[in-house]
Parts: C-alpha cells; sequence; structure tokens
C-alpha cells in the first residue's frame, strides 16, 4: 500500500507560477512511475504529466514547455512546476503512483487561477 500527500496548492494569478509537490510512502518509491492528473469541473480526469522510474518525461500537450515534472527518490517525492498559469490549468490536481497492476491516488490538491 502507498499513500501519496499532494501539496502546493492554492490561487494564484493569471501568468504566475506554483510548485505541487507530492509525498509517497514506502521504500520501493524509484519503482514507480508517478504522475500528475488534473480534473476540471464537468470534465473528466486528464493526464498532465508523468515521469518513469528511470526519469524520463512525458507532458500533455496542452502544458508542454509550461510545466515540468520531476522526482527527489531520496525523498519519496515527485514535483510539478507549474509556469505561466492560465484560467485553463484550474482543476483538482492529483498525484499517482502506478507499478505493474498497483494504482494508487493521493486526495488531491486544488489549483485556481484568477484575477
Amino acid at each position: 500500500q502507498v499513500q501519496l500527500v499532494e501539496s502546493g496548492g492554492g490561487l494564484v494569478q493569471p501568468g504566475g507560477s506554483l510548485r505541487l509537490s507530492c509525498a509517497a510512502s514506502g521504500s520501493i518509491f524509484s519503482m514507480y512511475v508517478m504522475g500528475w492528473y488534473r480534473q476540471a469541473p464537468g470534465k473528466q480526469r486528464e493526464l498532465v504529466a508523468s515521469i518513469s522510474s528511470g526519469g524520463s518525461t512525458n507532458y500533455a500537450d496542452s502544458v508542454k514547455g509550461r510545466f515540468t515534472i520531476s522526482r527527489d527518490n531520496a525523498k519519496n517525492t515527485v514535483y510539478l512546476q507549474m509556469n505561466s498559469l492560465n484560467a485553463e490549468d484550474t482543476a483538482v490536481y492529483y498525484c499517482n503512483a502506478r507499478i505493474v497492476t498497483y494504482n494508487y491516488w493521493g486526495q488531491g490538491t486544488q489549483v485556481t487561477v484568477s484575477s
């Protein structure tokens, strides 16, 4: 069992930045594929970015060049640096850990982009 705890969400003005963190329990964090998903009101949950155990990254087209995912295996933590935020980025952001057939989710953190 893996527990994921997100932090770093909040209210930010358009053009601003936020950094989300996701702290994971467990001793094999480095083996997990870690991802950030988001769900806006009335929309399906979508993948924002993912990072493999080897450090390979993948981004949704809508965030390429603006968001950066990274991981610190020594701290069992994955980050999402979000720059140049706009209203379309408003959503609940969820951390995900995946290995083989196991799939774990955090409770989510709200990100609101508004002036």
